[in-house]
């Protein structure tokens, strides 16, 4: 059984089938798991470049989140945001928002640390079998947004093609930016309303607890489409951008944009995974809303049903 993708999904799914003794491989084409809940090391200190924080309302998640608060990975961080637009500054309350001290990607690599994970191993193809790569295989879960899956599945998985197909993704670039020193009002994290180029901005400081002078920018769809093929280039814009929200007299030190093609899911196609006759599976958080909970969701769910699929052959 091959699952191919090591992020959160990817991940939970393995988890399933590995609690019932069915032998399970993760291939990542990345370096490190983690998939979309990313961290990347500047000067030895870990920044979120994917997913800003997570969110906590299932229960079987809420077991999860208080495993990684055990290991000392993930804290409650804040339940209020701010909220720029035309109206000003405002507060801007919502549910109880988590981060990991040494970055998201943590969490991922702490529920794989059991399970076998090869990490720069690109699958090439998947073909009716289900055949990965030429290996036959007795079923194969692909964890990672519908346009890449539908990349590797030979055109007679006509079914799990369609379900790839009714999801719709929008971009956005991860700015990283290290200022000399704090010279903001503590905010946490600020949505950005009616912005042309920002969506979200966080103080990585804050949410890694050690108030280092580290903002993390979420651009909005529209600038992002512009800038995928060379996303370094918006670097100054989103530098510019960040200061003139904030009022920041003083130059970054360091910026580094990071690229997100498929950022956020903005359709799927519905349930909370896809699992077709050829025992090819598709999870991730198209499969509901765009949240990390949705992601480990769908990957625990398509792992329970191939456990029942494989079980019964």
């Amino acid at each position: 059984m091959v699952v191919v993708g090591a992020g959160i999904a990817g991940v939970a799914c393995a988890t399933e089938l590995a609690r019932a003794g069915i032998p399970v491989e993760i291939r990542e084409r990345a370096r490190v798991a983690g998939g979309r809940m990313a961290s990347r090391r500047f000067d030895g200190r870990p920044a979120d470049t994917g997913a800003a924080y997570f969110t906590v309302s299932d229960p079987d998640f809420a077991e999860v989140a208080e495993g990684w608060r055990a290991a000392g990975l993930a804290r409650e961080w804040t339940d209020t945001f701010v909220a720029y637009g035309a109206d000003g500054r405002r507060a801007a309350p919502g549910p109880m928002r988590w981060a990991a001290t040494r970055g998201l990607r943590t969490l991922v690599e702490h529920l794989a640390r059991d399970l076998p994970v090869t990490v720069d191993r690109l699958v090439l193809g998947v073909a009716p079998g289900p055949v990965v790569d030429g290996r036959p295989c007795e079923a194969v879960a692909l964890a990672m947004p519908g346009p890449q899956a539908a990349l590797l599945l030979d055109p007679a998985l006509a079914a799990a093609t369609r379900a790839t197909q009714v999801q719709r993704w929008s971009p956005s670039l991860a700015g990283v930016l290290r200022f000399p020193a704090r010279r903001w009002a503590t905010f946490r994290g600020a949505f950005v309303n009616d912005h042309p180029l920002l969506n979200l901005v966080c103080d990585d400081g804050d949410r890694r607890g050690d108030d280092a002078p580290v903002l993390v920018a979420h651009t909005t769809p529209e600038f992002a489409a512009g800038h995928l093929a060379q996303p370094s280039g918006a670097g100054p814009a989103i530098e510019e951008a960040v200061r003139d929200l904030l009022g920041l007299p003083e130059a970054a030190e360091h910026v580094h944009v990071h690229r997100w093609t498929y950022a956020k899911p903005t359709e799927g196609p519905g349930g909370t995974y896809h699992l077709d006759a050829d025992g090819v599976g598709l999870a991730g958080d198209a499969f509901g809303a765009p949240r990390v909970q949705s992601a480990w969701l769908s990957g625990r769910d398509l792992g329970r049903a191939l456990v029942t699929r494989l079980g019964a052959g």
